[in-house]
């Protein structure tokens, strides 16, 4: 029996559909309050609707150790999805509180009932600075703190450090840091909502670079170690180091839209989110760019994910592929929303 958390997020319902194909019936946490939708409409838009039924829903909350107990009673392994990813301060507590006391939790919960394995969702948010001999950054000493952390990624490091504890007490565990992940999702948030963004006519973009990955890659890759005998390492997940005036324009394209023209230098950025953020405060809305994000959209990082390739031979999709993959489904969607108004 497996067990996948976060199962109604973009990464987890991948993790699900790709089981359920290969004939598991996984159960999955899903919280109070929560819905279906991104996991239906992945499956739906696959043409893999019919392997739904196949999937045990559980109520349940990472924060809820008897009923993370009760969920993993009779379970082999755990993809452990489930994470809050956030650039907004008010967000701060909540968010370090899901990822790290979740994860301990889960840990904890695994060891009591001696889980076989388990793979846990980290990012590449959570690396330190380890450096190849061509300057890309690669699978470092778990206790790296990265350099400069942002809430997000100090949550997601400490998270880390809560498997890495859990494998020292005697569990068997992986690690994948994904980059950047592109695929269909919640269309107003994470990475999707570059998509609704760009669609709705985004004229800007930075001098940034960075790792991304397809969605279905890191699902892919995740049951590949899981089904192999590796475990107690990490393994960072990218496909390409691209700028974002590339992926914007990209994304663009795909969309039939037009490509953002207007450089937005580090000084235009510290505008920016000022204005975003207090256009915010009378809006109610959260703003679209953030004093953290305004700041790693003008830096330059490049990632290796060849560790998983030279171990297993795993090979990656281009990113060009998943934005036209992720672009087909989101104007399906659009369609089909104007269709039923």
């Amino acid at each position: 029996m497996i067990l996948v958390t976060g199962g109604t997020g973009l990464l987890g319902s991948q993790v699900l559909l790709q089981l359920t194909k290969q004939g598991h019936h996984p159960k999955a946490i899903i919280r109070a309050g929560s819905h279906l939708k991104i996991t239906e409409m992945i499956f739906k838009d696959s043409g893999n609707e019919e392997f739904l039924k196949n999937i045990h829903w559980i109520k349940g909350d990472v924060l809820n150790m008897p009923s993370l107990l009760d969920a993993l009673s009779d379970v082999k392994k755990v993809y452990h999805c489930a994470a809050l990813v956030s650039y907004r301060k008010k967000d701060r507590q909540q968010m370090l509180d899901m990822n790290i006391r979740g994860t301990a939790n889960i840990v904890n919960a695994c060891l009591h009932h001696k889980i076989e394995k388990l793979c846990h969702v980290s990012s590449i948010a959570a690396l330190g600075g380890k450096k190849d001999a061509e300057g890309m950054t690669i699978e470092g000493k778990a206790w790296e703190e990265p350099e400069k952390p942002s809430a997000y990624a100090l949550s997601k490091w400490k998270s880390e450090l809560e498997v890495w504890r859990g494998m020292a007490e005697g569990l068997n565990a992986v690690i994948v840091n994904p980059s950047i992940i592109i695929g269909p999702g919640n269309w107003n948030t994470g990475s999707a909502q570059l998509f609704s963004t760009i669609y709705k006519g985004l004229k800007f973009f930075t001098s940034g670079i960075t790792g991304y990955v397809d969605a279905r890659d890191v699902a892919a890759a995740m049951i590949l170690l899981m089904d192999s005998e590796i475990h107690n390492e990490r393994f960072i997940l990218n496909s390409e180091n691209i700028s974002f005036k590339t992926l914007f324009d990209n994304i663009a394209t795909a969309l039939q839209k037009p490509i953002p023209t207007v450089h937005i230098t580090p000084l235009m950025g510290e505008v920016a989110w000022r204005i975003f953020w207090a256009i915010s405060l009378f809006s109610r809305k959260n703003p679209i760019i953030t004093r953290e994000t305004a700041h790693s959209a003008q830096n330059v990082y490049r990632y290796s994910g060849e560790k998983i390739s030279k171990l297993t031979g795993f090979q990656y999709r281009s990113i060009k592929e998943s934005i036209a993959y992720t672009a087909g489904i989101f104007l399906k969607n659009v369609s089909e929303n104007e269709g039923s108004r």
